[in-house]
């Protein structure tokens, strides 16, 4: 019986977690769970998991929580409490599926506290990766994947063969705007910007696959999760979603991953690792793989994964900005502040006004990060003026 705690649990990832962990229950056992402010199925999540401990956001959530839960269930929140249900005792692995920067902090603390962790966070990654894969090899902890792209790396790379290998290319789906005329971004809606081709996630992260941020963000995790230089990651545009990531060896060879667009096989293969489960999906037909195509990445259109190869270059902690900046341009959309094409200038101008710090130490980054916030809002008043 594998303890788990999930970091998010209300969000996309952590109520697909859950889905398998209902469908396993001789495998899986729920002992913490975290979410912010989605008390209503936090509540039945608590009621049908029954966690040792559990976290929110808010100090009044947690007091109404207290009233749903047994008396064996810990109610905590805020910060405190996300790294309490993050190096809860009795756990063995932490499924980190938090939104943004916020992820962080409870992350590192269960890598530090020797917890396994299963990553979704990606934003955890890009802010402060070394710091993260630091950690993980002091305390001889497993960092598992849970992007599709970089779950099928995984899957698929072989220590014996990584001195051949030339290079990593992660597959994108192209977003909602794949065919949309450049001119004409700047008079797409919110709605618009959410309506993803192929996968169902959170709205932020369906921003970030409208402008193409998260196929910078996955570069960063890949240099991290792989060491691997980013000369060596490439992206490629492919509709179908169903290649998740491609090597390339210097002989000439490909290998592939393949798999139907469902996070649920991603988190499964993370949850059982070193083994598999049987998720009860039908047999694959020459039909479902009859249309499979690649294309270039219009660069000029979609500018978010050469900025993120360059702040990887630049070092330190300019992926720290890049992030914040984002959310915080990405929040501002959402809330119809601004228009879809202002992202990732406000971005970008936040980079340059930056002075790098070092990275390697968490108070940099926090540092960093704050700093960030605080430019890029300032840069964003010019664009509401």
């Amino acid at each position: 019986m594998k303890k788990i705690s999930i970091l998010g649990s209300t969000g996309s990832i952590g109520s697909q977690t859950l889905e398998i962990v209902r469908r396993f229950p001789e495998r899986f056992e729920v002992t913490g769970l975290c979410a912010g402010k989605n008390i209503d199925l936090l509540a039945e999540q608590i009621t049908e998991f029954a966690p040792k401990i559990v976290s929110v956001t808010r100090k009044e959530d947690s007091e109404r929580l207290r009233e749903i839960a047994g008396p064996k269930t810990q109610i905590h929140y805020g910060n405190e409490g996300n790294i309490a249900v993050a190096t809860e005792g009795e756990c063995d692995l932490v499924i980190s599926s938090m939104v943004g920067f916020p992820g962080l902090l409870p992350t590192l603390s269960a890598i530090q506290a020797g917890r396994n962790v299963a990553i979704a966070n990606k934003e955890s990654l890009v802010v402060a990766g070394g710091l993260l894969i630091s950690e993980a090899k002091n305390q001889d902890v497993i960092l598992l994947p849970v992007d599709s792209e970089h779950s099928a790396v995984f899957q698929t790379l072989l220590e014996k063969d990584r001195e051949f290998l030339k290079r990593i290319i992660i597959t994108a789906s192209g977003g909602p705007f794949r065919k949309t005329p450049k001119k004409d971004l700047g008079k797409v809606t919110v709605a618009d910007a959410l309506c993803h081709p192929t996968w169902k996630m959170g709205e932020k992260i369906t921003i970030d696959s409208a402008t193409l941020m998260n196929k910078g963000f996955e570069i960063i995790e890949a240099r991290w999760f792989f060491d691997m230089p980013v000369e060596k990651i490439s992206i490629w545009v492919h509709p179908q979603s169903i290649v998740h990531s491609i090597l390339e060896y210097v002989d000439g060879s490909f290998i592939t991953h393949l798999s139907a667009s469902d996070m649920k096989i991603p988190i499964a293969q993370a949850l059982s690792y070193p083994e598999r489960l049987d998720l009860g999906r039908p047999d694959a037909s020459p039909d479902d793989l009859s249309d499979i195509t690649f294309e270039k990445l219009d660069t000029d259109k979609f500018k978010a994964p050469a900025m993120a190869i360059e702040c990887l270059r630049m070092g330190g902690t300019y992926p720290t900005v890049l992030n914040a900046a984002n959310e915080v341009a990405v929040t501002a959309f959402l809330d119809e502040r601004i228009r879809f094409t202002d992202i990732i200038p406000i971005v970008r101008e936040t980079l340059e006004r930056h002075d790098k710090l070092d990275s390697g130490c968490l108070d940099n980054i926090l540092e960093a990060d704050r700093w960030s916030r605080n430019t890029a809002g300032s840069i964003m008043e010019s664009f509401l003026s």
